[in-house]
């Protein structure tokens, strides 16, 4: 009989109860053991939907409170040393601090998981880690979930993984030099699981998809012999690509294996010949990452060929965790009739998991509605006229390399940029948003509800735009921006003002901690019917002498923090939306507006895990970028902005996009990822972060001085900009007002000491 499983279910719960509580808490306003309750419920109703699905095993373990990185960082006890809390005596609210910062310390870095939009704590390992665990919460979800009975299939990151995505702050250090006592860790775990009659443990190693070279690999085989006789089977999990040492990894001393077969469909051959004749072969064949409902008879077609070599030690599962999907279309009553059928979010992939379990066990004549189903929404979503637009595809088809170059080079542009905008040596700016009140949101709230119209909601928006243009020329700010007070999020304003798109009520997907974004759903060519951004942005400039910045979402993140139609490839939707970047871009010059922001956070995240895939890649993503900015005159200057990524490996893509000014994040690591910038010189002008956002901690002036300071020996300060890592939304305005207080002060004493050693 085959089995049904999955790897992990979205935390957040399917209305953000999660987000909900813990910024309650965070805020003083309930206690840490309602928290806790909330926490303990939504488990609950995790489990009891992967059991009502039928699946053959609870998976557990995958909940935490902020980031499962940090979860698994805090069970093994190697909390950073800089904050000297005792891992065995650590309170919750103390891990928040790791997650948050704290008036001493700054946050732990955080960076994307990987090739998605999921941000982890990026765990700090140096000679003096010590793996001696100590924090038990995480055998405290797992003794919950086995108290109902059934099958629970704890799962952990695996140890090669934890060691590669690590960092040491300690020059010359090998992570790979703690592998023993990481190994004895994880040996002390797996026990304790035995003990308590766990069967099976699930090791998630997406680290075996990339570029390992020997050391890594045989550190792998090192691990796994060490792990081998732990007293539970082990399942090791690979996903997001392809295993390449397929006939190694298969030699591990391991009872499974789980290899995605939706992002990587062409290894299943070398696995099917490598597999031990013991293994169980868990094939990820329903999207993790997507929305689209399953095509089930074309699955099941690879699954029947492979039940019949395997029998019971096949098993079913999505390609990941379910993390990256929203929880249920159950709460969708306002989504298009016509395209929900199309869909399918975590709970209706549980369904999906199980009937092609069914259909294997049972015969497709046992689960034959469900078919027809799959057979329907295929037909409906191909035969539907609302995906092409013949438009948008003319444009496409006309575009022109000569279209994405700019008109003079950098050394020219910024003359005429300086000309036109008079700033001062390291002048001071934003990346575009400003708090999001609660005021905002109860107005967002009552126009969506029809209890303010649009004109007196334009209003309110208006005004709290006054009071940012305001609030920044009251701090001294040299460029400023008019706050978003009127978007929702980056990627959704855009989005819903586009042919194309379609949005969700409650498709929440978790981002960071309590941060969680609507993506839009991209199922049809995409166009865009009026300006999206122009009067909101000629009115902030009318409102004040000084420059203020047009602010747009890029292509390349507009498609990455999309669900984004697989009928047709990336590129072509990616085309599209540099399309409608451009036009926008063109609209805003127009109007009068000198200085443009194209956001790309999400430009490193798309990167493919393999090297040899990625020159296409970043061709495509540098190539959609010029494409959106490259029709303006040499004196509009074109901003981006990236965080929260590993940059280092793809400067020469990120100088060859030409923006004028990048600003990105670096406050975490301590303006680490300048030097990747200054070593590889970096040939525009550059924004370091010198204060994280994410953070309540409010730096002194002296600490972003002292940044800056540093950034001044590694570019030249006539190339320097002074900003926040990232945008201000989520914090209130007491702490953003003095912050930015102490970014411009510092500013100014830096700017001083550079006139003084210059006369």
């Amino acid at each position: 009989m085959a089995r049904s499983h999955i790897l992990g279910f979205p935390r957040i719960g399917a209305q953000r109860e999660l987000k909900s509580a813990l910024e309650a808490f965070w805020r003083g306003d309930t206690s840490e053991a309602e928290l806790q309750a909330t926490g303990a419920q939504l488990r609950e109703r995790h489990w009891a939907l992967q059991r009502e699905a039928g699946l053959s095993q609870v998976t557990a373990g995958d909940f935490c409170f902020y980031d499962h990185v940090l979860a698994h960082t805090l069970l093994l006890g190697a909390l950073p040393a800089r904050f000297g809390f005792d891992a065995r005596h650590l309170t919750l609210a103390q891990g928040f601090e790791l997650a948050r910062g704290n008036a001493a310390q700054p946050a732990m870095e955080m960076t994307k998981w990987f090739d998605t939009n999921y941000h982890y704590l990026v765990p700090e390992l140096g000679p003096q880690t010590r793996f001696d665990g100590g924090h038990d919460a995480w055998f405290e979800h797992i003794d919950q979930a086995l108290q109902h009975g059934g099958e629970v299939k704890p799962v952990l990151p695996g140890p090669i993984t934890y060691l590669r995505i690590a960092k040491s702050h300690t020059a010359g250090f090998d992570r790979l030099s703690l592998l023993p006592a990481l190994c004895d860790a994880y040996r002390r775990i797996l026990a304790r699981l035995a003990a308590r009659g766990v069967q099976w443990v699930q090791l998630d190693e997406p680290a075996l998809c990339t570029d390992l070279d020997e050391r890594w690999l045989a550190a792998t085989d090192t691990a796994y012999a060490a792990l081998a006789g732990s007293g539970v089977r082990l399942l090791l999990a690979t996903y997001f690509d392809a295993v390449d040492a397929v006939q190694r990894v298969a030699r591990l001393p391991v009872q499974g294996f789980h290899v995605d077969l939706v992002r990587a469909p062409q290894q299943l051959g070398a696995w099917r010949a490598a597999l031990p004749g013991d293994a169980v072969l868990s094939a990820g064949v329903v999207d993790g990452r997507n929305v689209w409902r399953t095509d089930l008879r074309p699955v099941l077609g690879t699954l029947q060929l492979l039940h019949e070599a395997l029998g019971d030690r096949l098993w079913v599962a999505p390609s990941c965790s379910l993390l990256h999907v929203p929880v249920s279309l159950a709460g969708e009553a306002h989504l298009d009739p016509a395209l929900k059928p199309w869909l399918a979010f975590a709970t209706e992939k549980l369904q999906e998991v199980v009937v092609l379990t069914r259909a294997l066990n049972e015969g497709e004549a046992a689960v034959a509605q469900a078919l027809q189903a799959s057979d329907s929404a295929r037909a409906s979503r191909t035969q539907s006229r609302r995906v092409t637009n013949e438009l948008v595809r003319k444009r496409v088809a006309a575009l022109t390399p000569a279209m994405a170059e700019r008109r003079s080079a950098f050394t020219a542009r910024i003359q005429a940029q300086q000309a036109a905008l008079k700033l001062p040596l390291l002048p001071t700016t934003t990346i575009g948003s400003f708090p999001q009140t609660s005021d905002i949101r109860r107005a967002r709230a009552a126009c969506k509800r029809g209890e303010l119209s649009a004109l007196d909601y334009l209003q309110r928006m208006r005004e709290e735009i006054r009071i940012a243009i305001r609030q920044q020329e009251a701090l001294g700010l040299d460029m400023l921006v008019h706050g978003e007070a009127e978007r929702n999020d980056m990627v959704e304003y855009f989005g819903e003002q586009l042919w194309g798109v379609a949005f969700t009520e409650n498709g929440w997907v978790q981002s960071y901690g309590s941060r969680c974004v609507k993506p839009p759903i991209i199922f049809g060519d995409v166009y865009r019917p009026e300006p999206m951004t122009v009067e909101t942005a000629t009115y902030a400039q009318s409102l004040t002498e000084r420059p203020v910045k047009g602010m747009l979402t890029g292509p390349v993140t507009l498609l990455q923090w999309s669900f984004v139609r697989d009928d047709q490839p990336r590129e072509a939707t990616l085309r599209q939306l540099a399309l409608v970047i451009r036009d926008e871009v063109l609209d805003l010059e127009k109007a009068g507006i000198r200085a443009i922001q194209i956001d790309e956070p999400a430009f490193r995240e798309g990167l493919p895990l393999k090297a040899r895939d990625q020159p296409r890649y970043l061709e495509q993503a540098v190539g959609a970028f010029k494409l959106a900015a490259g029709g303006v005159r040499d004196d509009t200057q074109i901003h981006t902005h990236m965080c929260y990524s590993e940059f280092s490996d793809i400067l020469p893509a990120i100088a060859a996009m030409d923006a004028d000014v990048i600003t990105i994040e670096t406050s975490r690591s301590n303006m680490e990822l300048l030097d990747a910038f200054g070593s590889f010189r970096y040939p525009n002008d550059i924004g370091p972060g010198v204060y994280d956002i994410h953070s309540p901690r409010v730096p002194s002036a002296q600490a972003m001085q002292s940044l800056l300071q540093r950034a001044c020996k590694v570019i030249a300060p006539e190339r320097l900009w002074v900003n926040p890592d990232c945008g201000l939304k989520t914090r209130g305005w007491p702490e953003t007002e003095a912050a930015l207080k102490n970014m411009v002060e510092a500013a100014r004493e830096v700017r001083a000491a550079l006139a003084a050693q210059a006369a």
